[in-house]
């Protein structure tokens, strides 16, 4: 029977990220015992991996790419599946001098057509040149690469079987630099104009020293579990490259295997004494959901400690229902540690105060409006008035400089709602080939405008929202996530059902629109909750909205599962996304 790779290794001290690349990281980690485990969608252990055996099979793979012929610098797509073979193929990049461009799955995208179309435009934006993915994804790779000049398109068995190993075994594999870029992350947004986020070994390095030396402060009884997916930035780095660099063993389920059973990430951590585990919000809100007093009486959760919240928006309710849901099978309301990051940081900036659970501020909605635009401490407290919870997101990394900037680029200091602006390490090289795009967003100097709105307190965080959701209606600020959440309080609704965007009225004006996954048939049923909405919405905006009652499981979500706003707002005026 497999037993799973082991937590602990006492003959090998950990070092916190300290190399100058990645693969100086998985060379150290090589020395020891740790590695990775792959586990079904019932939880049974289908493969394992160490260190050692990645480093090895990524070697070979190296010495495979210099004889097919494939220069240093060139870019290699990889259909990013959740297993050993991915990951021994990244690292192979790596060896070779060549930049892997992890591709997503379709599990997210709107059909076929829309799967291979965004594919097409990542390659074509990044000028891949070979691309490699399982045998059951090649009709979907050959479709999305039909017009563009390609050395390989195929699998990895075919790959290898170009050379025999004696063939390559002499190969010299080149020197990387710190300096030299690493991989290509496409953000999950990234569909008609992609950008392909270009992190260097350094930039990847000093952040998974942020992850492991700050945020985490990992200890020797650490072993991660993660279900987040290897094409988004924070499985990709979070779950995947910072424990190679900071020595962490690590269990995996696939997301398709969480989306169909979110418990199993939890009886993973129960049975495996998982600590560290990561998820946007709403997989804490699947998987309390799923939950009956049946299925998890026999959960242990007391050995996670560190139950970490990012990669979008972070909902206090939510977090809160999860806390109660699970806090009888060990789960601690301190567990929780919300963070912010994104890609164009390689991950991480920010990360909550270990041992002390989330916190919430109550910001007045006049401020958020943008009605009060220098506001005291007193006016970031409820007192009666319309407010929203925002949690702190935490402290930045040591390497950081962050500062929170009005439109003319002054630093606003604490107590006042701007730009999120941050300068460090970890902060990208810029767009890959796309200057015009990276000008936009950085600064010569290297500050990055993150896209952010937030503010500073007492030395924390707090996200408000992104820049582009935000709904202007007759000159005042509106956050569609004030409004979808306000929705979905109604009956019959989830986290999850509403889109809140902003269209074109009849005279040219802004108008809010609320798209709403509805799952009744009933007219009378639906009229009755599309009045609820509308007045739901009229109480909060002074204005009625239009209310569109789609199908449910419609509305459009990137890569990642984020909600795309932009996307269901371009949808619904095409006339594609309708009752």
């Amino acid at each position: 029977m497999l037993e799973p790779i082991p937590t602990h290794d006492p003959n090998l001290p950990r070092r916190f990220s300290d190399f100058g690349t990645l693969l100086e990281a998985i060379e150290y980690a090589a020395k020891g015992i740790r590695g990775l485990n792959f586990y079904s969608p019932r939880g049974e252990l289908e493969t394992s991996i160490t260190f050692a055996e990645i480093k090895d099979k990524a070697q070979e793979i190296g010495q495979r790419f210099i004889h097919f012929g494939i220069e240093k610098g060139a870019r290699v797509a990889l259909i990013a599946e959740t297993s050993d073979e991915f990951i021994c193929y990244f690292i192979g990049c790596q060896y070779a001098g060549l930049l892997p461009v992890p591709l997503p799955l379709p599990t997210s995208f709107g059909g076929r057509e829309g799967y291979t179309s965004q594919l097409n435009q990542q390659m074509k934006s990044c000028g891949t040149s070979v691309a490699i993915s399982a045998s059951y994804m090649l009709p979907l790779l050959d479709e999305a690469t039909s017009d563009i000049k390609m050395k390989f398109v195929g699998t990895s068995t075919t790959f290898e079987a170009q050379a025999d190993f004696n063939d390559i075994k002499n190969i010299i594999l080149p020197d990387v630099q710190s300096n030299d870029l690493a991989y290509l992350q496409y953000s999950s947004g990234s569909t008609r104009f992609p950008h392909g986020v270009a992190v260097s070994h350094r930039s990847l390095m000093a952040n998974c020293h942020g992850i492991g030396a700050e945020g985490m402060q990992l200890n020797e009884n650490d072993r991660v579990v993660s279900w987040l997916p290897f094409y988004h930035d924070m499985g990709l780095v979070g779950t995947l490259l910072s424990p190679i660099a900071n020595q962490v063993t690590t269990d995996y389920l696939t997301t398709e295997s969480f989306a169909r059973r979110p418990l199993q990430w939890l009886k993973l951590i129960s049975k495996n004494k998982g600590t560290l585990a990561y998820s946007p919000t709403f997989g804490y809100d699947i998987c309390t959901r799923r939950a009956s007093p049946a299925n998890i009486a026999e959960l242990d959760l007391s050995s996670w400690r560190v139950a970490g919240i990012g990669g979008d928006m972070i909902r206090a309710d939510v977090l809160t229902q999860f806390q109660e849901t699970f806090e009888e099978v060990g789960f601690k309301s301190t567990t929780f540690v919300p963070s912010y990051g994104l890609a164009e940081c390689t991950l991480a900036v920010s990360f909550a105060t270990l041992n002390k659970g989330f916190e919430i501020d109550l910001v007045n909605e006049k401020v958020l409006s943008g009605e009060e635009k220098h506001i005291s401490k007193s006016k970031l407290n409820g007192n009666g008035a319309k407010y929203r919870n925002v949690v702190n997101c935490g402290v930045p990394i040591s390497e950081y400089e962050l500062e929170i900037r009005d439109e003319d680029e002054n630093d606003l200091g604490e107590y006042q709602i701007g730009r999120v602006c941050v300068r460090g390490t970890s902060v990208m090289d810029g767009y890959f080939q796309d200057l015009e795009s990276t000008k936009a967003c950085m600064s010569e100097d290297g500050w990055l405008d993150t896209g952010d709105i937030g503010y500073m307190k007492e030395g924390s965080l707090y996200i408000i929202g992104r820049i582009k959701d935000l709904i202007i209606i007759n000159g005042r600020n509106h956050w569609p996530q004030d409004i979808e959440w306000a929705v979905e309080q109604l009956d019959d609704l989830r986290s999850g059902d509403t889109a809140a965007v902003s269209i074109p009225g009849e005279r040219d004006e802004e108008i809010p629109a609320i798209l709403v996954q509805c799952r009744t048939r009933n007219e009378a049923e639906r009229l009755t909750m599309e009045n609820k909405i509308k007045d739901t919405v009229h109480s909060m905006l002074g204005i009625s909205p239009l209310v569109a009652l789609i199908p449910p499981r419609s509305l459009p979500r990137t890569s990642s599962g984020k909600l795309s706003r932009a996307k269901a707002r371009k949808q619904y005026l095409e006339g594609s996304l309708t009752a």
